[in-house]
């Protein structure tokens, strides 16, 4: 299961992180958010101990998306050592997240 990141632990959690870090931006009322939130569970599971993954809600954690200048959703952003190295907009096939994730491992 995908963890919930939140302005409260995002520096922990994502900048300060010694793993990758893939970071699903969603919301409750998203339709492609909901076809892509399995997947990103699914990310969690496999990538278990090797990356973090997590979710953030734009609605309650608006200053996050700001920061990254998410304006579409989903948008998930792929981090290495604190940093975007990458991203997907929109809904896309697991094997294109998944790729994505190796190339940080």
């Amino acid at each position: 299961m995908a963890l919930e990141i939140t302005t409260a632990n995002f520096s922990e959690m994502v900048e300060k992180a010694d793993k990758p870090v893939v970071l699903d931006f969603w919301a409750e009322w998203c339709g492609p958010c909901r076809m892509v939130a399995p997947i990103i569970d699914e990310l969690a599971t496999e990538f278990e101990g090797q990356a973090i993954v997590g979710k953030v809600d734009v609605d309650s954690n608006n200053d996050i998306s700001v920061k990254f200048g998410i304006r579409n959703i989903p948008t998930v952003l792929f981090f290495k050592d604190g940093k975007v190295v990458d991203k997907q907009v929109g809904s896309a096939a697991k094997s294109v997240y998944a790729e994505k994730l190796k190339i940080l491992l």
